[in-house]
């Protein structure tokens, strides 16, 4: 009696606040059957009041935008139904900051009128778990070639790598590392033995229920190589050679010690892949990727070395090597760092990038430059002064004097520049494109 009426007391409370909060509680009482049968009861024996209740003390609410919701990224939603004239339907990624710190992407639908008013869709209240699939086949040569690159000593690693076949399984790879890290294994070999755990985790794909809605779908820290948090999603548009067109964002994932830029894709927002870049310049933070390939080839800036603006190509869109410099700092507000503010945005002119830079008192602007469309190395212009600095009221936040943006789009020729209010919040602003162009081709 006493556990139904706990139970009745715990639904009754929060039922309102969640979809299928008892599918939620029986899953999380499901992760502690085999605690349960170790202690001899039989969880398929327990009753479904035991179930439910069990999962409601092993669950909590968790506020994903506690903290913050900043770095805002804008696309053009493919579906652009039902709109009057000169409206644009759109989707809006955040970075969303929690307690502690951790910071998950989540997504918010507007619509952009004809005089570049954005209407926000009313956001859904609460958040819809995905089901998390992870890859089950690896190939070997890739994988030893990102070990080599995250400076795994082969002495640890190829006692069984070497073992396995060209394409190897997900369960074959972790059950051979679990074994070995049962082992007296030094400090050395048990550091490399996890960091080759946090890389096989670093792969897998999520799925939302199609009738969730997106403002109702979080892509949280899932794997170790995310558990301090999902950093600065860049989302963009790409439309392929043959015309077809995917959404791919490239983003930061953090563990507290190391960085691994990481490239998600999809086609619907329902379903997501998630995969590590490789390569000996996939490092650092700032990974934008071009809206479309340059002479056949995917193409990438980057901040890799955390002060200069760099360029990538590639056959492979998780693969980049030999980056070329393309922009140093060169006025006094980008003295410190210069790179991207996402993806850049074809004109007529050339590839238009929102840049930001970083200048005394470590104070974030937004600047602009445009890049030859041919050849992105050759830089055509470059704004002397920035295009957006911190305003008096915007400058106090979780980090003061911040402005940042992580994507932007046209519209209506005018940009739609959605940028961070020092950490805590987002606004944006829109700019005349003929008064820009015309200032960054004029520029000296």
């Amino acid at each position: 009696m006493q556990i139904k009426q706990e139970l009745e007391m715990t639904l009754k409370g929060f039922v309102g606040r969640h979809r299928n909060i008892s599918e939620i509680f029986l899953k999380h009482a499901n992760n502690y059957k085999n605690l349960i049968q170790s202690i001899d009861i039989d969880f398929n024996e327990l009753s479904l009041e035991h179930r439910l209740l069990i999962g409601a003390y092993s669950t909590m609410e968790y506020s994903i935008e506690s903290a913050a919701l900043f770095n805002p990224s804008i696309i053009e939603d493919f579906d652009q139904s039902f709109l009057a004239e000169g409206e644009k339907r759109v989707i809006i990624s955040f970075r969303a900051t929690g307690e502690g710190h951790l910071s998950s992407i989540v997504f918010r639908k507007g619509i952009l009128d004809e005089e570049n008013n954005l209407r926000m869709v009313e956001p859904h209240k609460h958040i819809d778990l995905p089901v998390i699939i992870k890859k089950k086949t690896y190939d070997k040569k890739r994988f030893m070639k990102k070990m080599e690159e995250m400076h795994i000593p082969q002495t640890y690693s190829s006692p069984f790598m070497d073992s396995l076949p060209d394409k190897f399984e997900y369960d074959n790879l972790k059950k051979a590392i679990r074994d070995m890290l049962k082992s007296d294994n030094d400090a050395a070999r048990k550091k490399a033995l996890n960091e080759m755990t946090w890389l096989i985790d670093s792969y897998y794909d999520i799925e939302f229920n199609e009738d969730s809605k997106i403002s109702g779908r979080a892509i949280l820290p899932i794997s170790p190589s995310e558990s301090r948090g999902i950093e600065d999603a860049r989302f963009v548009r790409f439309t392929d050679d043959d015309g077809s067109e995917k959404i791919y964002a490239t983003y930061t994932a953090y563990d507290g010690f190391t960085i691994l830029p990481k490239l998600l894709s999809t086609s619907d927002f329902i379903n997501f892949r998630i995969m590590p870049m490789h390569g000996h310049g996939a490092q650092n933070k700032n990974f934008a990727l071009f809206p479309r390939k340059i002479n056949g080839k995917y193409a990438m800036l980057a901040r890799i070395d955390g002060v200069n603006n760099y360029l990538f190509y590639s056959d492979r869109i998780t693969l980049w090597n030999d980056p070329i410099k393309i922009q140093e700092p060169k006025y006094p507000w980008e003295f410190t760092q210069i790179g991207n503010c996402g993806s850049p945005i074809y004109t007529k002119h050339g590839w238009l990038v929102i840049t930001h830079g970083v200048g005394a008192m470590r104070r974030y602007c937004i600047g602009a430059s445009l890049l030859d469309f041919e050849d992105p190395t050759k830089e055509i212009g470059r704004l002397k002064e920035p295009l957006l600095s911190p305003l008096e009221e915007e400058r106090e936040g979780y980090v003061p004097n911040v402005v940042y943006s992580c994507g932007s789009i046209i519209h209506n020729n005018h940009l739609i520049l959605p940028y961070a209010v020092s950490d805590y919040a987002s606004s944006y602003v829109t700019i005349n494109m003929d008064d820009l162009l015309n200032a960054l081709i004029t520029a000296d």
